[in-house]
C-alpha cells in the first residue's frame, strides 16, 4: 500500500533542501580572509530568485557583502562593497576583497549585484571547510 503523506513528506523536504542549497555559496579564494576562507559556504539572499526578489540590489550599503558578476572574472565574485559614488547620474559601487590591497579593477552597477551575504548581527553567515569538497570535485 502507497502511503502518501510519506511521499509527499519526502517531496517537501527536498523542495526544501533544493531551495536551501540555491542560498548557499562556496567561496573560492582568499580574498575575503578572515572574514571567510577559501571552502567556506555563506549563507546569501537573491536579488531574483525564481521572480522573488528577496533583496533589492539599489539598497545595498557600504559594508554590505555582495555578490557580483564581475566584467574582470568568468565567475561571480564575493567581495565587500567600500563605497558608493554617483558617476554622470549613475550610482556606481567600489568593491574590495578585505584580503586584497586594492579594490576591484571596475566600478560596479546595482545591475551585477545578484546575491547579498547574510548576516547574524554583524557577522556573515558562514559554514566552515564544508565547500571543500565542491571545489575539489569541480577542480578548483
Amino acid at each position: 500500500m502507497v502511503d502518501y503523506k510519506e511521499i509527499a513528506s519526502y517531496a517537501i523536504i527536498l523542495v526544501i533542501v533544493l531551495i536551501l542549497a540555491q542560498h548557499l555559496n562556496v567561496v573560492v579564494s582568499g580574498s575575503m580572509e578572515p572574514v571567510f576562507y577559501r571552502g567556506d559556504i555563506v549563507a546569501v539572499e537573491k536579488a531574483n530568485f525564481l521572480g522573488i526578489n528577496e533583496f533589492d540590489p539599489k539598497s545595498v550599503e557600504v559594508g554590505d557583502i555582495v555578490v557580483y558578476d564581475a566584467a574582470w572574472f568568468d565567475q561571480p565574485v564575493i567581495h565587500r562593497i567600500i563605497d558608493i559614488r554617483e558617476i554622470n547620474g549613475t550610482t556606481m559601487y567600489v568593491i574590495k576583497g578585505d584580503n586584497n590591497n586594492r579594490t576591484d579593477p571596475y566600478y560596479v552597477t546595482s545591475d551585477q549585484i545578484k546575491e547579498k551575504v547574510l548576516t547574524w548581527g554583524d557577522s556573515p553567515i558562514v559554514i566552515p571547510y564544508i565547500g571543500n569538497l565542491s571545489l575539489w570535485l569541480r577542480g578548483l
